[in-house]
């Protein structure tokens, strides 16, 4: 249908004509309400921003004293988070004169990647902020 008798039959009918691919060869368009068309993009738009927010960076803190048995507690946490398809950042915390010996620090974080099942490292640990900072998500 050419553009001008598609153009009338919208304006008997007191619609827009409003061009869907431009791209495609020919270029469709559809008569509808302008409104109605634009309220149904946004509402694409939010539902793809929803499952983008899916993969959000959660964040995990840990000690360099931290126990054993709290470590594990931890690593159940990774790994609801690593199910729900979450990244997630290791923080060590380090205060005072832990600060002095980093190398022991950054040994104490690798051991405790190790306790870890299953991930994949996004950032391997780093010196950041008050202490390490190291991304991981699932395999």
């Amino acid at each position: 249908m050419k553009r001008e008798e598609a153009f009338k039959i919208a304006q008997s009918k007191g619609l827009d004509l409003i061009e869907i691919s431009p791209g495609a060869k020919p270029p469709v368009a559809r008569i509808m309400n302008y409104d109605k068309f634009r309220y149904q993009q946004e509402k694409k738009l939010k539902k793809q921003k929803a499952q983008q927010k899916g993969q959000e960076m959660k964040q995990i803190q840990i000690g360099v004293g931290t126990a054993i048995h709290d470590l594990q507690i931890k690593i159940t946490k990774i790994n609801e988070f690593l199910a729900k398809g979450h990244n997630v950042e290791i923080m060590m915390v380090l205060r005072g004169r832990e600060k002095a010996n980093k190398d022991w620090a950054r040994q104490k974080l690798v051991g405790f990647l190790k306790m870890i099942p299953d991930y994949k490292v996004i950032m391997t640990p780093r010196s950041g902020g008050r202490g390490f900072v190291a991304q991981i998500t699932k395999k």
